[in-house]
């Protein structure tokens, strides 16, 4: 007996280990920014398996050798009968397991049915050397609550049990909030956490959580995602998350938003600079504030906002987008719709020193924000180099944006490369300037 209670003793602290582990390197998962694609601004919440299968064909043959990896099917692809261009709310038909828990319908994902979810697309994604992602809302699903489904692994708890009204969400009503504090609620989380593992899920993508800052829902999904053993990056969407939860957010999630969705308008990137202030200093290898999807190419082609079309962005605007998404090292999940990429927009995608400078950038700084112009710098730790970007958000005039070159630490000559053309120049005064047109930018590498 006392052999029985030793072995069962040693096993629950071997999990707590291996849970504690987990909780401490989840951050390893993501030491880079995470670079995808993801469905929604191009297909809302209608994207189809052949779809993703498209733009996972292209991400592999464009886009994968410099560093793009992460395919990810965005909102409500368990609903039936959503139309393009919105949310049915009225009558939405989900798919769900006894257990209360969402499923892809087979009418959009073929290979999920019998139940298989989506193991069979994961293992498509993965193939071609790609990783596989989804997104969620938070919470219980609505339809289980009413229907009193149990909760997997849960000794007979109910999903009537554990939620409340409060707090649900205000602008898609599919579910319920969790309350965390109940028994069964982190066993719900535990069993949805466990299917996405079960599918080879690398990446969720978890909605509603953040505005208000849902602190004990976000704990219970950390927990069941350290549990499963399997590195799936967690994102928290959408903004704004407070700043007074920052190191909470840090401490649980691999990136979170820092603004609600960013299209293709020209004030949704003057917002994001403004709001980005605030988030410099969490800038750190496994956590990264997020300035959203990238509104770039084909999108809208079933999308929320507007008709089918190309960016509404000019070239100048596109590349400004890039230059400020890069050297603020936010994660890249661009939003287009890959295989209707024109070769400007794959130039975007693909400059390898622009992709350094995301990847290798540390002690990201803002050095002014003043008058519409905008000087961001950061340090390359590897080549010594600086990186420093500039920006003129400034709707009509030209503007002369100069900085010193003495605050980055150049006495004497220097050489400069435009990371956007390549063109090397040479330098020695103090003060390094610039003319750029209103919405337009340029990124520099500056070394000794």
């Amino acid at each position: 007996m006392l052999k029985k209670i030793f072995t069962i003793s040693f096993l629950y602290l071997l999990t707590l280990t291996a849970q504690a582990q987990n909780k401490s390197s989840f951050k390893s998962w993501a030491k880079t920014p995470p670079m995808g694609w993801n469905s929604w601004d191009c297909y809302g919440s209608t994207v189809t398996e052949d779809e993703v299968k498209a733009n996972a064909d292209y991400m592999a043959a464009n886009l994968k050798k410099s560093g793009w990896e992460y395919i990810v099917v965005d909102i409500r692809w368990f609903v039936e009968n959503d139309k393009a261009n919105g949310y049915n709310q009225t009558d939405p038909r989900y798919v769900m397991d006894k257990f209360g828990r969402y499923m892809p319908y087979v009418g959009r994902f073929p290979s999920a049915a019998g139940e298989k979810g989506f193991k069979a697309l994961a293992d498509y994604i993965h193939k071609k050397g790609l990783k596989f992602g989804i997104h969620i809302m938070r919470g219980i699903p609505v339809e289980a609550v009413k229907k009193k489904l149990p909760i997997k692994d849960a000794n007979g708890i109910t999903a009537d049990q554990i939620y409340t009204t409060d707090l649900q969400c205000k602008w898609l009503r599919d579910n319920y909030t969790v309350l965390a504090e109940k028994p069964g609620a982190q066993e719900y989380y535990n069993s949805i956490m466990d299917l996405y593992a079960s599918w080879g899920v690398d990446f969720i993508k978890v909605d509603d959580l953040s505005r208000p800052y849902h602190q004990g829902e976000i704990e219970l999904i950390r927990k069941a995602i350290d549990r499963t053993g399997r590195p799936m990056v967690l994102s928290t969407s959408p903004g704004e998350t407070p700043i007074a939860n920052a190191e909470h957010v840090a401490a649980n999630a691999n990136m979170w938003r820092m603004v609600d969705d960013v299209w293709d308008v020209w004030k949704d990137l003057v917002h994001l600079m403004n709001v980005s202030k605030n988030w410099y200093g969490y800038i750190a290898p496994g956590t990264w504030p997020d300035c959203d999807m990238i509104p770039l190419g084909r999108i809208a082609v079933r999308g929320e906002r507007g008709k089918d079309r190309m960016t509404s962005l000019t070239k100048d605007e596109q590349v400004s987008l890039m230059t400020f998404f890069a050297i603020f090292k936010s994660p890249l999940m661009f939003g287009g719709d890959l295989p209707s990429n024109d070769a400007f927009t794959l130039s975007l995608l693909n400059n390898k020193d622009i992709l350094k400078m995301h990847k290798e950038g540390s002690e990201v700084s803002q050095l002014f924000m003043e008058n519409g112009k905008v000087a961001i710098t950061s340090r390359n730790a590897k080549t010594g180099e600086r990186y420093l970007a500039l920006f003129n958000i400034g709707d009509n005039e030209v503007a002369n944006i100069s900085v010193n070159l003495k605050d980055l630490g150049f006495e004497e000559k220097y050489k400069v490369k435009n990371l956007w053309t390549g063109k090397i120049a040479k330098g020695s005064e103090s003060y390094f300037s610039q003319e750029l047109k209103p919405h337009s930018s340029m990124v520099f590498s500056i070394r000794k």
